[in-house]
Formats: C-alpha cells, structure tokens, sequence
C-alpha cells in the first residue's frame, strides 16, 4: 500500500488518532474487522508516523496488546488452567514436573487448556497480521531505522512475555505441564490428541528468545523440562524392565522405545529434540544396563547363543551398536563364550585320549584317532555356528570378526595336538572321505580344513604331519584323486605362500617320474630278461622331499631285510637300470614302505593277496615248508632279518586278524611271541578273490608319545635352521642392525611358519656370533655387524 499523499500539514491530534486506532483493534480482536476501512486506519497511522508521534505510537501499541492479552489470561485461560488439575513442583531450578490426571475427565481438560491456548495464539497472530498492515509505514520508517522489532514480531514477543511467562496464573508452566502429562500417558499406553500437543510446540517454537540468537521458548524453556522429565521416566523404566523380564524382552522393549521417541519428535515435537531424547534412551536404558543384560545367567548372551535366538543376537547387536561403534563389551563377551566352548572342547578331547578304550573292540590309538576327528568336528562346527551368528545378526562386523578370530586362535592353539588332528581329518578325507562326492562338494570338505588350518599358530607342525599322511596315500595309492590333493596343496600356498607347498609339490613329481620310469623299465627288462615272471613297479623318492620315516617302526634297519632270490634279481635289475642313467646316485631300498601283489594257493581256492613287502617276504618263506610243517617266530626273524617291531605287527595282519588269516598261529592269541609257531592256513576261504591284507604301518593313527616327542625334536630343529638363515638373510641385507630390530625382523619373517620365542632367537644370534657369521659392533654391544 502506498502512502497517502499529505494534504493537511497542520499538526494532528495523537489522542484523537490513537482513539481511533485502538477501538479498531479491539474491533479486530472481537473479529467484526470487516467493518473497519483499512485505507483511513493506514492513514491515521501514517500521519501520527509523518508528524514525529511513531514512538508514541510504538509504545501505545505494546501497552494495548500488552493489556489486551493480561486481561485475556485472566479471563479465559486461568480459569481452564485450574481445572487441569496438575499438580507442578519445582525441583530447584525452576522447572515443574507433570503428576498424571486421575480421571479421564481430568486428562481431558489439559487437552481442552491446550485447544483454548491455540484459539487465542491463533486469533493473536491473525490480529498481529492485520496491525501490521495497518502500521506498515511505521515499521519501514522507524523500527527499521532503530532497529526495533517490527509489529508483528513485537506482538509475539508480547504474546510471549504477558502470556507465557504470565507470573501470576504460570501459563506456560501449566503448558509444559499438560504437554508433559501427555506424552507420560502416551508413554503408558494411553491415546492422546497429539494435534494439540503438535499446535501447543508449533507455538513455542515461534516465540523466540529476547537477545539469544536461535533460541526459541521451546528450546530455552520446555525442551530441558522435558528432556529431564524423560531421563527420570526411563531410569525407572529400564529399572522396571530389567526386574520383570528376560534379556531378550527387555531389548525388545528398549527398541520399542527408540522407535516410539522417533516417533513422537518426528510427530508432534521438535525435529532438533529427536537425537537429544534417543540419546537420553540410548544412556539410560542401553549404556547404563547392557552388560548387566549380556551377562545374565538365565537369558543373557550365552543363552541366545546356546538357544539360537537370532532375533535376540541381532537387537543386542544393533542396541550396543548405537552406542559403542568398537561393540567392546560385545565382543569381550563373545570372545570369553567361544573361549571357554573351545576349552571344553580341548577339555573333552584330552578326557577322550585318557582313556585306554572308548568302545568294545576298538584300540587305544583307534580310539585317539576317533578322538582327533571329533575334535576338528566339534571346533569346525563351532565355527560355524559363530559365523551364522556373525553373518545373519551382525552383518559380518568386521571388528566382531576379529575378536571371534582371536579367540578361536587362542583355544586352538593350547591344543598341543592340533596340527596332527587337523592333518589326521584331512587325510582321512582324502584317502576315503571323499569319495562319490562331485569336486565342489570335495572342495567345500577342504575348505573347512583350510578354515581350522588358518588358525594354527605352529604351521611348520601341521606341515611335518601333512607330508607324513600324503607321503602314505601317494606311496599306498590310497589318494582318490591327484586332482583334489593338488587341489588342497594350492589351497595350501594360497594361505601360507609357495615355500611352504614345494616339497609337497616335489613329492607329486617324484610319483609322475616314478610312473614313467617304471614304464621304461618294463621294456628295459622285457628286453634283457624276458623270461620274468615278476612285475616291479618303483618309486623313487628325492630324500629332501619326503619325510625320513614314514612309520613307526625302527629305521635303522628298514634296509636290511632279506629277499627272495626272485624279488632279488628283480631289484639287483633295476638297481643297474637306474644307475645307467643316473650316475652318481645311490638307491636306498625301503622295504617298510612298499606293498606287493600275490597269488596264492589254498585247499579250495587261488587268492590274489595285497600284502605289504615285509608280509610278502614273510609268506614266500612257506613256499619251501611242507604241508603240516611250521616255522618259529625266531627262525623267520632269521631267515629275513625283519626288525622285530615290523615282524610283530606283519604277523599279526597274517596270523591274527579273523578276516585275513592266511597263517595259522601256535599257540592262538592276540600277542605275538617269540615262542609261537606259525603255518599255513591250508583251510583259509574267503568271499573275495583279491583280498588287501592291510598292516598297522600302514593305518593312519594318532602319534604314540615316543613319537610325538621324535616329532617335536625334528621341528626344533628344522626350527633352528630356519631361524639360523633368517638371521643370515637379515643381517646380510642390512649389515648392521640393533639386537631388537634384528629379533622383531627375524620374528616377522618366521611368523608365516611358527611363532617363534624370543629366547630361540636370542640363542641362534649367539650360535651366530660363535660361528662368526655376525660381530657385536665396538661402540655398542647391542649393535650386530654382518661378516662377508
């Protein structure tokens, strides 16, 4: 509207002006403004505005509305407040607290305060709207020229001051008050009209604070009021929740209620107030409490995880998450859980080895091999239950991951025998396990060992018991297919690198060139001696790649036995083939690790027979005894020249075990001994024609202790070497190294293969020095130098 033009210059009367202006606006407030002329009310303004009476009027103004809304407190607000029937403490420091209404009717007339308070914001603001227009030419001349708040701004600060801080009648706290009551009933269960609630906030947000930028009667005044009347519900709440319910349910609850004050802010209070009471939520209910919620014995964390309670597991998970990005608490508690299942696991496995027998017929190393892959069960399985947890309620946490890792690492790890277990299930799977599975289900077996694998600290261990059980399977041909042991050995270098696969690797080359030798030898002797009957298949074995024994039998004689003149002309042929082609290599023949084929002649039938060298050798004995006749245990010792360990257990598979009694002993017993008598079992039958006569040697079983403790000796000292050019590598690389540097390098390097001490480094660094491939440097003792 643009302002009139002046025709009258005298000075105006600013009583007679203001008594216009003033009865139209209580017209205005009685809503009959629409008999009022706008243009005539905008020009008294303007003159008293021309004429030097703004201030005037300025203050005239604030003294009407000021009087106007005292005067509307007392007549229609004060008597509802009243009847609302809050009883409001202060708790000190000047905030009131909301007891709720006792009577549906009394919960009703706070709603009804509430309306009655937005009816008279609303018919404020609508007047405030139209005195602006009226002094529109005041607030571009002189509140902006004195930076004065305009009208409409300076009506609601009024609204403000003589409504909401009414001393007398307390307005707003009565607000503050119902609002509060209300939500504590929403809280409760109770419907509530969150309409008024959302129009009573709406209204303290746009009443702004006087010289306090951003700062509204919201924020500055009810905000706190209710925020700490919401800590005080929820510390009782979590309280309440945590005496009646089960773990499970109070998380249910606590996510109950982060969503209802989502709700509730997003609704009809606030949006800046939502992370302020979830946060309050957050510490009272989930910081102060979840330990006590994780560790209760009846329905904490173990119990979800012993029950399979997901739903509970991923709460938990996400709860502690909102208030722990590192889920500390969390994963302690996981880790000490899967600790202590492991430590059961190990405990009962030792348990198991304890025992002599575990069942009727099965012997004590039987037994101990049974225990080996119960317990690669049992730890794999618990593998995987943590990983459905990990993966199906925390979404594969990386940190979770990690701490689950570590414990897992740790309860392995105190299982002295875990490498020769893991290796024991492998073979197990290789030699029979797998068969009739397609190559994705043989691969899913090794991954499983390969997850086990990653966790074993002594990985040099592991490696001196794998070579054992392959070089078996390879040398027995029980392996079912090359394909997945290669299969396996990459799996192998995948985790620990290539260092670690190639004598493994070496082993299948020795095998393919032993086949192919083989084939060259039958036409070498069908060539030279094509009136054999004997067929020999060899393999020969690079010494560094295979293990140095690969039974439990005495070595050091493992090469003296006797052979038949035929086998020996066979070997004595071979020996001037091989060497004719390889000079300068010596062929040691190992009798304890081969198997022969064959044919043999009972009462009723002809049996092909699979028996070992040593078994062979044995049997060929009785092709020169008569029918009736038997040779003692001695005179067999002396006539092959077997140790006696291999000779016992030979005997044994022949004479003994029901099945493959192929000799008859005297007297008959489980023990062999140096007395017995032994003959052919001229009667023998059986179901098959080709009958495998396996030896002890040659059944995969858990290590005696006086192997074990030879195991132990030979990693110790392959440790030693190892260590030893560790140092030598390091040392010639740097040249000059402090001691601490040198044995935190030394350790980082060896780590792939063992966890070595530092006492086994300090020692090697000393041998070193002895041997002069290093010097302590003049200046300092604890400074190495390199020795070209």
């Amino acid at each position: 509207m643009r302002p009139p033009r002046n025709r009258d210059s005298a000075d105006v009367n600013f009583d007679d002006s203001w008594n216009v202006l003033s009865t139209a606006m209580q017209e205005m407030y009685k809503k009959n403004a629409s008999r009022l002329s706008y243009e005539e009310l905008y020009r008294t303004a303007y003159t008293l505005v021309l004429k030097k009476h703004a201030e005037k009027l300025y203050n005239a103004f604030k003294s009407f509305v000021a009087q106007h809304l005292r005067d509307m407190v007392a007549n229609e607000l004060a008597p509802l407040a009243s009847n609302t029937a809050n009883s409001l403490s202060a708790d000190g420091l000047g905030s009131t607290v909301a007891v709720p209404l006792a009577t549906a009717d009394q919960r009703e007339a706070g709603i009804r305060f509430l309306k009655a308070v937005k009816v008279q914001w609303d018919d404020h603001c609508l007047c405030m709207r139209m005195i602006s227009d009226i002094l529109m030419y005041m607030d571009r001349v002189y509140c902006k020229e004195l930076q004065l708040p305009l009208i409409y701004d300076a009506g609601l600060a009024l609204f403000r001051d003589h409504v909401i801080r009414n001393k007398e009648f307390q307005v707003g706290e009565h607000i503050y008050a119902v609002i509060l009551n209300q939500i504590r009933l929403q809280r409760d269960g109770d419907l509530v009209d969150t309409s008024a609630i959302k129009a009573a906030v709406l209204m303290l947000e746009s009443l702004t604070e006087d010289k306090i930028d951003g700062e509204t009667v919201y924020s500055r005044s009810f905000e706190p009021k209710f925020l700490r009347s919401s800590t005080e519900f929820y510390v009782a709440e979590a309280a309440k929740i945590s005496r009646e319910c089960l773990s499970g349910q109070y998380l249910v609850e606590t996510e109950k209620r982060l969503k209802e004050e989502h709700e509730r802010a997003m609704t009809y209070l606030s949006v800046s107030t939502e992370p302020k009471i979830i946060s309050i939520v957050e510490e009272t209910m989930i910081t102060k409490n979840i330990i006590a919620v994780m560790h209760s014995e009846k329905s904490g964390i173990n119990q979800m995880i012993l029950n399979e309670r997901m739903d509970d597991l991923q709460r938990l998970y996400r709860l502690v998450a909102r208030v722990d990005p590192e889920k500390t608490d969390l994963r302690n508690s996981l880790m000490t859980r899967v600790t202590q299942q492991g430590t059961e696991i190990n405990r009962d496995a030792l348990e198991d080895l304890k025992k002599p027998e575990r069942a009727k017929g099965v012997s004590a190393q039987n037994a101990a091999t049974m225990t080996a892959f119960k317990w690669v069960e049992a730890v794999l399985g618990l593998k995987e239950r943590y990983d459905r947890i990990l993966n199906d309620t925390m979404d594969g946490d990386n940190k979770v991951q990690t701490s689950l890792t570590k414990a897992f690492s740790t309860f392995i790890n105190q299982m002295s025998r875990c490498s020769e277990f893991l290796s024991l299930f492998i073979d197990d799977n290789l030699k029979k396990g797998l068969k009739g599975k397609t190559e994705e289900e043989a691969e899913a077996v090794l991954d499983r060992a390969i997850t086990l694998f990653r966790y074993i600290d002594d990985k040099d261990v592991f490696e001196t018991y794998y070579k054992s059980h392959l070089a078996k399977r390879l040398l027995g041909g029980r392996s079912i297919s090359d394909d997945v042991e290669r299969m396996m050995i990459t799996k192998l270098k995948m985790e620990v690198g290539f260092s670690f696969t190639t004598k493994l690797e070496g082993m299948f080359k020795d095998m393919k060139v032993s086949r192919d030798m083989t084939e060259e030898y039958k036409t070498y002797s069908q060539e030279h001696d094509s009136d054999r009957r004997t067929e020999l298949s060899v393999s020969v074995l690079t010494s560094t790649n295979w293990p140095v024994s690969l039974s439990s039998g005495e070595q050091s004689s493992s090469s003296t036995c006797v052979y038949p003149s035929e086998i020996e002309h066979v070997k004595r042929s071979f020996e001037k083939f091989y060497v004719d082609r390889h000079s300068g290599r010596v062929l040691t023949w190992k009798p304890n690790m081969g198997n022969a084929d064959l044919r043999a002649t009972f009462k009723k039938r002809k049996y092909g027979l699979n028996v070992s060298t040593y078994a062979m050798v044995i049997l060929t004995l009785f092709n020169d005894v008569a029918d009736g006749d038997a040779l003692s245990f001695e005179e067999i010792r002396a006539a092959t020249s077997i140790s006696e360990p291999e000779l016992v257990r030979n005997l044994q598979s022949l004479a003994v075990v029901p099945n493959t009694r192929v000799l008859l002993k005297e007297p008959m017993s489980k023990d062999i001994k140096p007395t017995d008598r032994f003959s052919v079992n001229v009667n023998f039958e059986s179901h098959y024609l080709k009958i495998k006569i396996p030896t002890v040697a040659y059944i995969n079983k858990t290590e005696t202790e006086k192997e074990r403790k030879e195991t132990v000796d030979k990693v110790d000292e392959l440790r030693r070497y190892q260590t030893d050019a560790a140092i030598v590598r390091i040392m010639k690389a740097r040249k000059t190294l402090e001691h601490n540097i040198l044995v935190a390098e030394v350790t980082s390097q060896l780590s792939s293969r063992f966890h070595p001490d530092a006492s086994l480094i300090k020692k090697r660094i000393d041998a070193m020095l002895e041997r002069e491939y290093i010097e302590r440097s003049s200046d300092n003792r604890q400074v190495y130098n390199y020795l070209a």
